[in-house]
């Protein structure tokens, strides 16, 4: 998925999700048969779309935001703390009994949100063969190369492509459709930039063994050709032909570097090795 019209609808179709980790705190001191259905009837309706671990007095639930709001409303209106005020009665699953359930035994709820309304999910990299740093942000419908480095805090979006034992460097950013080569490395803080709007304009392309300094920035729809320097900072704002040596903003080419490999340019394997 790498052209601009096939992610948009991507985007469109997808079901939005609020994945949340939630925290339910239940009333301590409860004891009492009626006490301990209630509680097993939350996990029971919980556990209908939820991960639930169950660490006593405390659940920790991993679900959608509505799913989990929706099984504490439900307790809410059922019941009361005192017995006499209301109840509701349910089936025991181990008894096959029907029990009057308290329902106010849940003593706080904390929510920690990981994302409102998404529409792509996270890459697995759980099975990528290459090396994935924590804190880097990689989304859904990304390609990773053999042996790439992915540092701490680079964001990668969607349709975005890295080639074999090339290195993103910390905090460096991959817009949308972002085509990078193999044998590259892209400096730390470095933003190529992405497009997905307008779906007309092209994207940006890093051909094999570039190497890009820190803090420099290509403008969508630009090519760098094989075994160029882009120098730091600078503002690449149309193509560059290969082996070029590029600084300045806007960046301008200075020199042609001799031959197909130079001292500049060259990866060092034993980094990519996994």
């Amino acid at each position: 998925m790498s052209d601009a019209k096939s992610i948009i609808e991507y985007i469109r179709t997808a079901k939005k999700r609020t994945p949340v980790k939630a925290y339910i705190g239940l009333k301590t001191g409860i004891r009492s048969e009626t006490h301990i259905v209630a509680k097993n009837w939350l996990i029971l309706q919980l556990k209908n779309t939820c991960r639930v671990f169950d660490c006593g007095n405390t659940l920790i639930v991993f679900g959608e935001l509505e799913d989990i709001e929706d099984a504490i409303d439900q307790m809410a209106e059922y019941g009361s703390e005192d017995q006499s005020a209301g109840s509701v009665q349910t089936s025991s699953e181990s008894t096959g009994t029907r029990t009057n359930m308290p329902v106010k035994i849940i003593d706080f709820v904390e929510i920690e949100t990981e994302a409102r309304n998404s529409a792509i999910p996270l890459l697995d990299i759980s099975k990528l063969d290459a090396r994935i740093e924590p804190g880097a942000v990689i989304r859904g419908n990304v390609k990773i190369g053999k042996q790439a480095v992915i540092m701490m805090g680079a964001i990668i979006n969607i349709g975005a492509e890295v080639g074999a034992r090339t290195m993103i460097d910390m905090g460096a950013v991959l817009g949308g459709r972002v085509i990078v080569g193999a044998d590259c490395h892209i400096g730390a803080g470095c933003v190529l930039a992405g497009v997905i709007e307008p779906e007309s304009a092209e994207p940006v392309v890093i051909e094999d063994g570039v190497f890009i300094g820190a803090n420099a920035v290509v403008i969508e729809g630009c090519r760098i050709g094989a075994k160029s320097v882009i120098g730091a900072g600078a503002v690449v704002t149309s193509d560059i032909p290969p082996h070029s040596l590029v600084v300045g903003a806007p960046g301008r080419v200075v020199r042609t570097l001799e031959g197909s490999k130079t001292a500049v340019n060259e990866i060092i394997k034993e980094l990519r090795e996994i």
